[in-house]
């Protein structure tokens, strides 16, 4: 059972997996997305995301802060410059893992990608043209169609001459009346069952 086990020790001890992470989460701000195994991701998100709303706020004890964890400058500069401000609006959810279909040669460990949400320009890009397009055929739905052209008229009409106009009803036509039939006999055309009536 895992009763209370919030921490995926990742069979380290307690400095060697803090050194871990923190190389880790260097590495993910210096280049955007690293590959590794899922049990390492989540917990690099755990660790990294806490940071990552750290820099939001660029004084100097946020930058001390993540500094004690990451002892690394160059990725604080690059966390508290370029980062900082491209997540400045997203409330949290700043990593992706992307799970991939390979796993490690070695140990068959599963494989992810761990990324910063707010730089993969490809998934960026897709997003926001399935933005434009879903809002053009949602405008195109709600002005247009078969209903709107009906309940178009039918407040034009009341615009015009200011009554209320039932919409049209439906009318129910009647069967036309039986008429006299000829019987045709046995090698007997139409034409001549009527000539003989």
């Amino acid at each position: 059972m895992r009763h209370g086990k919030k921490i995926n020790h990742l069979g380290r001890t307690t400095a060697h997996r803090h050194a871990m992470l923190s190389n880790m989460a260097s590495s993910l701000i210096l280049h955007k997305r690293i590959t590794t195994t899922v049990a390492k991701a989540k917990a690099l998100r755990k660790y990294v995301e806490p940071m990552l709303t750290k820099s939001k706020e660029d004084t100097t004890h946020s930058r001390r802060m993540v500094f004690a964890a990451l002892q690394d400058k160059e990725s604080i500069k690059e966390l508290f410059g370029n980062i900082s401000s491209k997540i400045a609006t997203r409330p949290g959810g700043y990593t992706r893992i992307i799970k991939l279909s390979d796993t490690r040669l070695g140990d068959n460990a599963e494989m992810c990608i761990i990324e910063l949400v707010d730089f993969n320009e490809t998934l960026l890009e897709a997003k926001s043209a399935a933005a434009e397009k879903s809002t053009t055929t949602r405008r195109s739905r709600s002005r247009g169609g078969k209903k709107a052209t009906t309940d178009e008229a039918a407040t034009s009409a009341t615009e015009v001459t200011g009554e209320a106009v039932a919409p049209a009803a439906v009318v129910e036509e009647s069967a036309p009346a039986d008429t006299a039939t000829e019987t045709v006999k046995d090698g007997e055309s139409r034409d001549e069952a009527k000539a003989d009536a």
